[in-house]
């Protein structure tokens, strides 16, 4: 049975039960009807893809020029990724963990965080101090934390956002 056919069971509200597989791909179809709705009030072009990635809706908007619903930095992605979830969980009543990605953006931003962790990995072992990289947000952090993790050194967040940060311990 692949991982996507585990039957994990959750019991909604209602009393059903409904395997994660599909409680998470119900939130990618509200997602998208959100997102859908966004893109038609706001006249914009765009093809919404729909996954289930690390246990989590991922919803993606591909195509069209899309880059200002980005923003610098992803703030604006961020904030858009925020409403949606609001989306979902107004409709299904649970907290949602859904990751949103625009244009790419998600996608190559976690290609160079990855870069950034094994350089850092590699900088606090030769140097067997820790490392504290400058603050980012969950995302980011996320995406630091399991590289470091593969890499066999440890690392932990500290701090309040918007200043939280990553810090990576030399291996023990």
């Amino acid at each position: 049975m692949s991982k996507k056919e585990d039957v994990v069971e959750k019991v909604s509200e209602k009393g059903e039960v409904k395997s994660l597989l599909a409680k998470l791909e119900e939130e990618g179809d509200i997602a998208a009807d959100y997102l859908e709705g966004l893109l038609d009030i706001t006249d914009l072009d765009g093809d919404i893809d729909i996954d289930v990635e690390n246990d989590r809706a991922a919803v993606a908007i591909v195509g069209g020029n899309l880059t200002h619903l980005v923003g610098s930095d992803g703030e604006v992605l961020d904030a858009l990724q925020e409403l949606t979830r609001l989306a979902v969980q107004t409709s299904t009543g649970d907290r949602s963990r859904l990751m949103l990605d625009i244009d790419g953006f998600r996608a190559g931003r976690k290609d160079e965080l990855k870069t950034l962790a094994q350089e850092s990995a590699d900088e606090v072992t030769e140097t067997k101090t820790s490392l504290k990289l400058r603050p980012m947000n969950a995302f980011e952090r996320k995406v630091i934390h399991d590289t470091i993790q593969t890499l066999g050194l440890t690392s932990e967040s500290e701090g309040e956002d918007p200043e939280r940060c990553v810090v990576i311990f030399p291996a023990k």
